[in-house]
């Protein structure tokens, strides 16, 4: 005949795999606490943790049952994690009642060793699930920002993912700024984002020595923090401050505010937040120097298309518009002298629109254009797409070394109206702008004109001003 195991073993072997049965650290710690109650006949249990800022959890109580008795027989038992203290489980009866005995305290021991191994190997499993979602954070940043994102969205994408990965209420990227303190310059939040853009840091800040030296700040509450000197510091509590540096350049801080009352940041989230900082800055840089290649790239092109523009098709137009001109010279040509004086009206055309877009290609494709030259057809560019067609452009004299900018200004402006009346009437395919800088008025004046005809029959726009 078997003989049965006694009440009290089923209920330890029950509860001990109870214990293991999870991967999350408060429903581990819920199962040891109701555990050992039960166990023991205990009115009141709870376990208290040695470290809360590591793990997040200061206490865990058996649910339903109020605080601590006040009176009543006491068993305290400590729970160790690989020999470290990580807590203590502390039992009440009630009062009046019997007094715990040897065999509960027994009982408890072997839980409470059971509970040792549970939760380190839920740390192991939560550490394991933490980095790895960290290292996909860290991969899928790297490739964001090196598949074409620009530099303000680059930002953006760093601050929304750190924040989303480390759980916290605003991600923001802070950058140093002229005056040595530092600027939020983007912020992640899905919550109220008034007024965190553009919030700083003064300098001299013992928050921004740090951050300028290349350390990591650790807060455990930004309201109260004296070092905390940024006008939003009271909407956030525990919070990481990281240096985004690389290649011995500090890009910015990478900020992750937590919510007032938030559980702090423990030490595997500090680690895994710094390490992802450190490669997103490495991005960042690669991201930068990328950009910094394609816009190489481009200027090259452009400055090959100018040259090839310049050097072939300029010189071809100018070689037949002269072998046309002696043509027209000739005593027999008398018949076409007409035809080769338009065709070489039109070479002569053809010559300063190919001039006018060697010098737009020789404009910068990123920021307003420079110089009156290029102004003007920023201008004519714009008003293409209402025209419909682009105006037909030309240039005489050093526009933009004779022109000073408070008659370029009033040119432009005149330029505009012209272009914007021209807009409104239908039926026309062809607008011609020209600026002369060496025009001069009936009394000899030096200035300069602008002209703005179409093929409409509207009247013609000729404007004068002496530089």
């Amino acid at each position: 005949m078997t003989t049965q195991p006694a009440p009290r073993l089923t209920r330890l072997l029950e509860a001990v795999l109870e214990v293991g049965t999870d991967l999350d650290l408060r429903s581990t710690l819920q199962h040891v606490v109701d555990g050992a109650a039960e166990l023991t006949g205990a009115s009141w249990a709870a376990l208290t943790t040695a470290d809360p800022a590591r793990d997040g959890l200061a206490e865990i109580r058996t649910q339903d049952r109020g605080d601590l008795p006040e009176r009543g027989p006491r068993l305290r038992v400590p729970v160790l994690v690989r020999e470290e203290e990580f807590g203590e489980l502390l039992l009440a009866g009630p009062p009046g009642g019997a007094p715990f005995t040897a065999e509960d305290e027994e009982l408890l021991r072997v839980l409470a060793t059971q509970a040792g191994i549970a939760i380190g190997n839920v740390r192991l499993y939560e550490a394991a699930r933490q980095r790895e979602r960290w290292i996909e954070g860290a991969a899928a940043v790297t490739n964001a920002l090196l598949t074409g994102e620009g530099a303000d969205d680059a930002l953006a994408t760093v601050a929304e993912r750190a924040r989303l990965l480390a759980g916290a209420s605003a991600g923001v990227i802070l950058q140093p700024t002229a005056e040595g303190g530092m600027e939020i310059v983007t912020a992640s939040t899905p919550e109220d984002p008034d007024g965190i853009v553009g919030a700083t840091i003064t300098p001299g800040s013992p928050v921004l020595e740090q951050l300028l030296g290349g350390e990591p700040v650790f807060i455990a509450d930004s309201a109260t923090d004296p070092r905390m000197t940024t006008r939003v510091r009271h909407r956030f509590g525990p919070s990481m401050m990281l240096p985004l540096r690389a290649d011995g350049r500090l890009i910015g801080t990478l900020a992750l505010p937590r919510r007032r009352g938030d559980r702090p940041y423990t030490a595997v989230e500090r680690l895994l937040a710094t390490q992802f900082a450190s490669q997103a800055a490495l991005a960042l840089v690669l991201a930068d120097a990328r950009r910094g290649r394609e816009r190489l790239a481009v200027y090259e092109d452009r400055d090959r298309i100018a040259r090839d523009l310049h050097d072939l098709v300029v010189q071809r137009l100018f070689a037949t518009g002269m072998m046309l001109e002696s043509t027209r010279r000739r005593p027999d040509a008398e018949d076409v002298r007409d035809l080769l004086g338009r065709a070489v009206d039109e070479l002569r055309s053809t010559v300063q629109e190919v001039r006018t877009a060697i010098l737009a290609l020789q404009q910068p494709p990123a920021g307003p254009p420079t110089g009156l030259r290029g102004r003007v057809l920023r201008e004519t560019a714009c008003a293409a797409a209402r025209l419909g067609f682009p105006p037909s452009t030309h240039f005489t004299g050093a526009v933009d070394t004779l022109v000073p900018d408070r008659v370029g200004d009033r040119l432009l402006t005149a330029l505009r109206r012209a272009l914007d009346d021209a807009a409104g009437r239908p039926g026309l395919s062809r607008v011609d702008v020209s600026v002369d800088a060496g025009a001069r008025s009936p009394d000899g004046a030096e200035g300069v004109r602008l002209t703005v005809s179409d093929d409409g029959g509207g009247a013609a726009l000729s404007w004068w001003a002496p530089l």
